[in-house]
Parts: structure tokens; C-alpha cells; sequence
């Protein structure tokens, strides 16, 4: 089995839409996964995963029911399974998901227009 370097500025070159995460790569049973957000997304929850956040680029908050978190390059947030949330950033943010396969991205609010149709490996 081959094992090469992953740039994942240069995976980031490949897409510009938005909520739209791409597998980059899979450990065991998890996927690691890049996105670029903006704007707000929605409130959701994954009953049976933890989620986690890590900005390569860019800024973002994640809101909580009872509080905010804003993220900056470098910093990472993880969110337990079944704590609802919802990602917002004011301008264009590239982040890094590690994740167990098969997650919808809008967990429990499936079937939104924000739910990815799956995840796109590049």
C-alpha cells in the first residue's frame, strides 16, 4: 500500500462551494474531511457521533443553545454526540472534519437544502 502527503491547500483549490465537505482520507472507520463554510448553517445534532472542528483557515463561531465559540486558524472544537449546534462564519472559512463515516452533515435536520448528497472523495 502506497502512503503519500496530503496538501490540503491544495485539496481546498479543488472546490469553492460551500457545506459541501470532501474526504481527504480514512482512519479506521473515520473519515478526515475538509469544508468551506460561510454564512449560517443549521441547528442539527448527531445522536450516535462526535464531531470534530479544526480551522485551517479562516474564522468561524460554533453556536451552542446556551453559548458561542469562535474559532480561529490553528484552534479546534469538538462536539459530543447529541449537543445541537450550528457553524456560522462571516466570510469564507476552510476547515478540517474528522468524523465517523457515513455522517450527514445536517445530522438530525436531514433533508434540508444544506444536506450534503454524500461525501466526495478528492
Amino acid at each position: 500500500m502506497a502512503v503519500d502527503k496530503v496538501s490540503l491547500a491544495e485539496k481546498f483549490s479543488f472546490f469553492s462551494e460551500r457545506w459541501r465537505p470532501k474526504s481527504v482520507g480514512l482512519i479506521d472507520d473515520y473519515e478526515v474531511k475538509i469544508v468551506k463554510i460561510e454564512g449560517d448553517f443549521t441547528w442539527h445534532k448527531h445522536d450516535d457521533a462526535d464531531e470534530m472542528f479544526l480551522v485551517f483557515d479562516g474564522r468561524f463561531r460554533m453556536d451552542f443553545r446556551d453559548r458561542q465559540v469562535e474559532l480561529t486558524k490553528g484552534e479546534m472544537i469538538i462536539v459530543p454526540r447529541g449537543v445541537e449546534h450550528k457553524p456560522y462564519a462571516e466570510d469564507e472559512c476552510q476547515v478540517v472534519l474528522f468524523e465517523r463515516q457515513g455522517i450527514v452533515n445536517t445530522g438530525d435536520a436531514a433533508g434540508t437544502a444544506l444536506t450534503a448528497p454524500g461525501t466526495e472523495r478528492i
